[in-house]
């Protein structure tokens, strides 16, 4: 897994697209970034909007052997989680 900081996403398709990536190095001068997890095959597996030190916004994707998205999980703070299956 490697993990990369951004500073927005990019249009509503899910994945997300993640845009504008900094150095690990440029968060102490941040207030508002994202952390993204991704796998050995480049998938976006997990992103969380860090906003003044707080989880604004999570989604986690599940990809099919294929490497399609297979599901979706969308979480905000003080809401039930939104889940997104993508059937074939």
């Amino acid at each position: 897994m490697t993990r990369r900081y951004f500073l927005a996403t990019n249009g509503v398709k899910l994945p997300l697209k993640l845009v504008s990536e900094i150095a690990p190095e440029a968060l102490a001068n941040r207030n508002t970034f994202i952390r993204a997890d991704y796998d050995e095959a480049e998938r976006l597996l997990r992103f969380e909007k860090i906003v003044y030190g707080d989880i604004e916004l999570t989604h986690i994707y599940d990809y099919d052997a294929n490497g399609a998205l297979r599901r979706a999980e969308i979480v905000m703070p003080d809401e039930d989680p939104t889940i997104v299956d993508f059937l074939a």
